[in-house]
């Protein structure tokens, strides 16, 4: 018997109870080690327009739907006895005639009417147009849509597109939103194996033995995330002259293209090095968790981009003592002495300027443009703070010690001389917060332009570096540069209230701007709950409330992720679980919390992760944007830097959430929640 198992199992399996997901459970491993098995109870549905329908017994109200075709069975939905049976009656299986992939497809004839959304409207309301009135029907059918749906498709609009997606096919609804935003489908040739298709590949999955049945039914289906969508084919298989980057909103599968490009790279050339790398190592360890899945090939590395870059230090001009940030402060003070210099303007003038950009010339820091420094120095200003950072180079080498910027732009200048350097196609994922330093070393550190270069990032998700222009520093994406549009992460709900936080377009140093708009959501979920309390007590105390109800709705506790601005913050997230009766675990040094277990993490340290449910608290006035940070800013520039970064942070926060998502703090809020609390369109 050849079992398989749908993603609409998944979903509705995670939709029950504890106890009957356990139930379910047990009940498709009997299923796997005896089909016919009498406990199973096997009855036909008999109104089901395609015959092959079964249901399997699991209590006396729970019954799991089978599809059944000579020696292949599908595990298809879970849920009570009527609803069970509803669903099969209103579903077949079947071969797209078009793109050759298996689809559940609901059958139109049983369904009575579709439901709309009211859209207010007056009596000489132009109706809005029909997206795709004029689209041929073979484009249609390329996109997956089942031939009965045709004329459904044809008269939707933009307010009634998303009314679709209850009935069409997961990926038939997807290929419609990039059809909306100008994405073509492809034309693959039709495999032989309707479930070997790369659609059908995403929607089913088989299963070889019982421990692969066991990790299928232990993880949700959403946290398989590495499957290409279509929208993302693209940016995997294409060749670039140069650098390169893929861009897109937090949920549109930059990750994802990350991860398939390099296995892609290694597997298309076994003698090529190639490394896949991003800014931390919790991020890092995520990412080789999901190479593990894709069976990457042994020329390829993960790792993150610091452990790299000192690893090369070590291997090229040994071993390094890293400064810390008190060192470096002190040094600082030390050089200084009784010079008249205001000590926040000295940290960051070295921090920004002469230690980021590897300043050791005086010539050099008299001529710099000094980009995002508000503070216009005279030459004579500048010819005392370079005897200053003069002396703090030679203090710094006394002691033996080095900047992280500085040991990267000296492992960069090492790797220019060397014969070889050490990788032949560099991917970086969230590449929006490399530092200048480290983008020298990553153009160092690769040995081929063309496919060498390739980022992943969301510049509206930057939280740690300041912008600088990448041209500057011989990395050249113009022209090479792509948006992805559609998002599969986080629902239509929450990616629009998110969106709110950021402007429309975002610009960067080089002149370039990045459109955020036109990006569409494949589904919808609950509205997101902002809401302002009295105290820190009667907030966690709704916070327990909500985590209750995400349980209830059957949430796993480690699909739960509270996040606070910082660790300053963590008591009161530490307290809603407390609560809400359910232990919770901070993710300090953990890319995941252990089953069982809500995630409690700062802001900064959910980079990279996905939650169903996310509360989002504390978001008092000071507490976001950080008053500290903005007491620190010494001049108009950085404080603007301030609040955009601060903005991101609370931004990546939101969308970490999936489904769900509540964001509260204690009166007097953040002025940022007014913008959440903006119901305008996005």
């Amino acid at each position: 018997m050849t079992l398989r198992i749908a993603d609409t199992f998944t979903a509705a399996l995670t939709r029950l109870t504890a106890q009957e997901q356990a139930a379910a459970k047990q009940a498709a491993f009997d299923l796997q080690v005896d089909p016919s098995a009498p406990g199973l109870s096997l009855h036909r549905v008999d109104r089901s327009r395609d015959r092959d329908f079964w249901t399997a017994r699991v209590t006396r109200d729970l019954r799991i739907v089978l599809h059944r075709r000579g020696p292949d069975t599908l595990l298809a939905w879970v849920g009570h006895h009527d609803d069970a049976y509803d669903w099969a009656e209103r579903r077949r299986l079947e071969v797209h005639p078009t793109t050759g992939a298996a689809q559940l497809v609901e059958v139109r004839e049983r369904v009575e009417e579709i439901r709309v959304h009211a859209t207010p409207s007056t009596p000489a309301a132009v109706p809005p147009p029909a997206l795709f009135a004029r689209t041929p029907e073979e484009t249609l059918l390329r996109c997956g849509v089942p031939p009965d749906w045709l004329a459904d498709v044809r008269a939707a609009t933009d307010d009634t597109l998303f009314d679709l997606t209850d009935h069409l096919p997961a990926e038939a609804m997807e290929a419609l939103l990039n059809l909306a935003v100008g994405i073509e489908p492809g034309t693959p040739a039709p495999p032989t194996d309707p479930f070997a298709h790369p659609d059908a590949q995403r929607r089913f999955r088989l299963l070889v033995d019982e421990e692969e049945l066991r990790r299928a039914l232990d993880a949700p289906w959403e946290r398989w995330t590495i499957f290409l969508h279509p929208a993302q084919r693209e940016f995997v298989a294409r060749d670039f002259a140069g650098p390169a980057r893929v861009t897109g909103s937090a949920g549109t599968g930059k990750t994802v293209v990350a991860l398939h490009r390099a296995v892609r790279l290694a597997r298309d050339d076994p003698s090529a090095r190639v490394l896949l790398t991003t800014y931390n190592a919790l991020l890092a360890e995520g990412l080789r968790r999901k190479l593990a899945l894709l069976g990457a090939p042994p020329n390829l590395t993960a790792s993150d981009l610091r452990a790299v870059a000192l690893a090369e230090h070590e291997r090229l001009l040994g071993p390094v003592r890293m400064a810390t940030e008190a060192e470096v402060h002190e040094v600082l003070a030390s050089a200084a002495e009784s010079q008249p210099v205001d000590p926040g303007f000295l940290r960051d003038e070295w921090r920004l300027v002469v230690d980021a950009r590897d300043v050791r010339d005086p010539a050099i820091y008299r001529d710099l443009p000094r980009h995002g420094r508000k503070t216009r120095l005279t030459g004579d200003r500048r010819e005392a703070l370079w005897a200053i950072f003069d002396r703090v180079r030679g203090l710094l080498a006394e002691r033996g010690l080095k900047t992280y910027a500085g040991a990267l732009h000296d492992t960069a200048h090492a790797l220019a001389d060397a014969s070889a350097p050490p990788f032949d196609h560099i991917i970086v994922d969230e590449a929006q917060d490399l530092s200048l330093a480290e983008l020298r070393f990553l153009r160092a550190a690769c040995a081929r332009e063309a496919n060498g270069l390739f980022f992943a990032g969301d510049i509206g998700q930057r939280i740690f570096r300041p912008a600088f222009a990448w041209s500057a520093e011989g990395v050249e994406i113009r022209g090479r540069s792509r948006s992805l549009k559609v998002n599969y992460r986080t629902s239509h709900q929450i990616r629009r209230r998110s969106d709110h936080l950021l402007p429309a377009r975002l610009l960067e140093l080089n002149g370039g701007e990045e459109d955020r708009t036109g990006v569409q959501s494949v589904f919808e979920g609950p509205s997101p709950s902002i809401q302002a309390f009295r105290s820190a007590a009667e907030e966690a105390s709704a916070v327990a409330r909500w985590i209750g109800e995400a349980i209830d709705a059957g949430i796993a506790p480690e699909e739960i992720g509270v996040l606070v601005r910082s660790l300053d913050e963590l008591d009161r997230a530490l307290e809603a679980t407390r609560l809400a009766g359910r232990p919770g675990e901070k993710l300090v040094g953990r890319a995941a919390p252990a089953p069982g277990l809500i995630a409690l993490a700062p802001m900064h340290l959910a980079k990279g992760l996905e939650f169903r449910a996310v509360a989002v608290m504390a978001c008092d006035a000071g507490v976001i944007p950080s008053e500290a940070r903005l007491l620190e800013a010494n001049d108009e520039r950085a404080l603007e830097e301030v609040y955009a970064t601060e903005r991101h942070l609370l931004y990546v926060a939101c969308t970490r959430a999936r489904e769900r998502l509540m964001v509260s703090g204690v009166t007097p809020v953040s002025e940022y929640l007014e913008d959440l609390l903006d119901e305008g369109p996005a």
